[in-house]
């Protein structure tokens, strides 16, 4: 799978965004090494901490599934309704969740306006990461 496939499945995952809050629609589609595809977005709370990040919906989707070997997410975020205006990285949060399944080379996808997007990798995003290496 391309990477401009990618990112025009996280763009389709937006549309499933639950946002009554914020208004802000974040689409992932996440690919794993065995080629199976997993897409997310997020959903809103009221209370706001138990909003679900669209990354962590794919990954805990997947992971659910026994997936644990991942080779690159596409991220897509934006006002609902409107299509993708901006970058828009992980959070911390959802980096950290990478981190746990994945090495500092997995490859992040963030869509941009007009079809682009930005690739960096995992380890570009979370320098100086915390690993289960770490725990031993």
């Amino acid at each position: 799978m391309t990477a401009e496939q990618l990112v025009e499945l996280a763009k389709q995952a937006r549309e499933r965004a639950y946002v009554p809050y914020s208004g802000f629609a974040v689409g992932a589609a996440l690919l794993c090494k065995d080629g199976t595809l997993y897409q997310g977005c997020n959903i809103e709370n009221a209370a706001y901490g138990p909003t679900m990040c669209a990354e962590r919906t794919a990954f805990f989707k997947a992971v659910y599934d026994g997936q644990r070997d991942f080779e690159a997410i596409a991220v897509a975020g934006g006002r609902a309704g409107e299509e993708v205006s901006g970058l828009f990285p992980p959070c911390g949060v959802c980096r950290q969740v990478m981190r746990e399944f994945c090495g500092l080379d997995f490859k992040i996808y963030m869509a941009k306006e007009n079809g682009e997007y930005v690739e960096q990798t995992l380890g570009e995003l979370l320098p100086y990461s915390f690993s289960g290496a770490d725990m031993k």
